[in-house]
């Protein structure tokens, strides 16, 4: 079974992390957040947008960029930014590797990315369009690495209420 890493580096706005929260519960997906945080995890704001999810969340929490890559000793980690030479869709996720995201206002710090390029990873976009809510990237490169595992450990049909599909 795939189990992947989802990690936010130094995340601004409790909104978004509650969103991704409720994501990665949804997907049986590790959460990491590498600190600061622009927000307490333990606010209103993060819980009321992680609903009752929140409290099923696998979540871990690091003091520094430093912290986590000691805490994660060859972890495969793929890096997201706007300013990669490849796609997210150009990559095979391994099981158990790690997609990282930079804050809202600036992203990955560029001397990481300079470091790692041959993992750097975006979402393609036209014009100027500075980038996406974080919440929407992280859900669109988690699920394409999800697609690449053939959702292995997912429910893959749905249900009506009232009806049975024929």
């Amino acid at each position: 079974m795939a189990k992947l890493n989802i990690v936010l580096h130094e995340p601004e706005i409790p909104a978004n992390t509650g969103n991704i929260g409720r994501t990665c519960v949804a997907t049986n997906t590790r959460l990491h957040l590498i600190e600061p945080l622009g927000f307490s995890i333990h606010e209103k704001a993060i819980k009321r947008a992680g609903l009752d999810y929140w409290k099923d969340l696998d979540v871990t929490t690091y003091l520094d960029y430093e912290d986590f890559l000691q805490k994660n000793p060859g972890a495969k980690i793929y890096y997201a930014t706007t300013k990669a030479p490849q796609t997210y869709t150009d990559v095979h996720y391994e099981e158990d590797c790690f997609i990282m995201f930079g804050k809202e206002s600036a992203g990955i710090p560029e001397d990481i990315l300079y470091q790692n390029q041959e993992t750097c990873v975006r979402i393609p976009m036209v014009g100027e369009t500075r980038s996406l809510n974080l919440s929407n990237s992280v859900a669109i490169v988690l699920y394409e690495a999800l697609r690449q595992h053939n959702f292995d450990h997912m429910r893959l049909d749905g249900h009506l209420r009232k009806f049975d599909w024929k």
